[in-house]
């Protein structure tokens, strides 16, 4: 398909995205092909490694392609954003699972579905350009394809700093924050990629890296450990207003933009799934907030406020990030009746 290209090239199997226009957004249809080539090349022996990048120089890929799901969850139509989520997120185990090296070459944006597609990998790198965030929270979702157990297992507290506020990691702070693995200048990405086409061997990536530039979040590691910590959102809260900082000013700012029920939900998950060492435990208390999310959280809201209108002024279901019962919470982290993801299955 035009906006993917997915081929063999000598000893590698290569996923280009190529939609720079629209910064490379995942379409369900991407996902699908990109799917469907983990099954054909996981026991083809001509691949030894497989190798995601994408066109332009803006984005690797900025989320996931979500207007249609804001156009069939506000007529009512709830199946085909459940579906969409339901087989990405057996993609994004599948090659979390893969049993190959499997390389991203992550410049310029890479958000949401696009942490589910370049972060789940052996051999994760970032440039100068590199600009990585899970920002779902501001548009009524929780961070998901997988990247709640990247937070979950970020040093400190910082997995729930970045899932909550939405925080952009550069080059540096992806690789503390367990994002990314390699710092290689982005000059050198062409002749890298012609290198492991050839040969297929990704050592060459470990040869090509360098030391990563300074993380801006390690900084601020004492405030963020301090003050995001709570049990739940209304903790995380209570410590910021108490704090009289400007690190904590600027950090509630954020929390009051975002949706609260969407940042209480994904606090919850962070903690439910620290210590999981399979990606599937991550996805199944994800696809549980996310099967509800059009139709009982404040998804469509979201995309209507942030997408659609762009008025930036959502109606959140609650007032404020203190202000959501617990029970709202459990209510959208109950298992699904009759509802479980097949990790195993194969492209519809």
């Amino acid at each position: 398909m035009p906006d993917i290209h997915i081929r063999k090239a000598g000893k590698i199997g290569h996923i280009t995205l190529d939609r720079p226009k629209a910064l490379n957004a995942l379409s369900y249809e991407m996902c699908l092909e990109i799917e469907a080539a983990l099954d054909a090349w996981r026991d083809d022996d001509q691949v030894a490694m497989i190798l995601f990048d994408a066109k332009g120089d803006r984005a690797f890929c900025a989320g996931g392609d979500i207007v249609e799901m804001y156009e069939t969850g506000r007529a009512g139509d709830y199946d085909y954003g459940r579906r969409f989520w339901r087989d990405e997120y057996r993609m994004n185990a599948k090659l979390f699972e893969f049993p190959k090296p499997v390389a991203s070459l992550m410049q310029g944006f890479t958000m949401g579905g696009g942490v589910g597609v370049g972060c789940h990998g052996s051999h994760r790198v970032v440039g100068d350009s590199s600009q990585i965030a899970m920002p779902e929270c501001g548009i009524g979702l929780i961070p998901d394809v997988g990247g709640s157990l990247i937070l979950s297992r970020a040093p400190g507290r910082l997995g729930e700093y970045l899932g909550l506020t939405a925080g952009r990691m550069g080059p540096g702070d992806a690789i503390l924050a367990g994002f990314a693995d390699y710092y290689i200048p982005e000059g050198k990405w062409p002749d890298l990629t012609e290198q492991l086409i050839e040969t297929g061997d990704w050592t060459l990536i470990d040869a090509a890296a360098s030391a990563a530039p300074d993380s801006q979040l390690a900084a601020l590691r004492p405030e963020i450990d301090e003050h995001f910590g709570g049990e739940r959102l209304g903790d995380i809260v209570r410590s910021l207003e108490n704090a009289g900082t400007e690190f904590a000013a600027k950090a509630l700012k954020t929390l009051n933009r975002n949706s609260p029920l969407s940042m209480a939900s994904a606090l919850e998950i962070i903690h439910r799934v620290r210590g999981a060492e399979s990606i599937r435990r991550a996805l199944d208390h994800e696809y549980r907030f996310t099967y509800r999310a059009a139709e009982h959280g404040d998804f469509v809201e979201g995309i209507r406020a942030q997408i659609i209108d762009k008025d930036r002024n959502p109606n959140w279901k609650h007032t404020g990030p203190a202000d959501v019962p617990a029970a709202d919470v459990v209510n959208m982290l109950l298992p699904i009746p009759g509802v479980t993801l097949d990790f195993e299955g194969n492209t519809p």
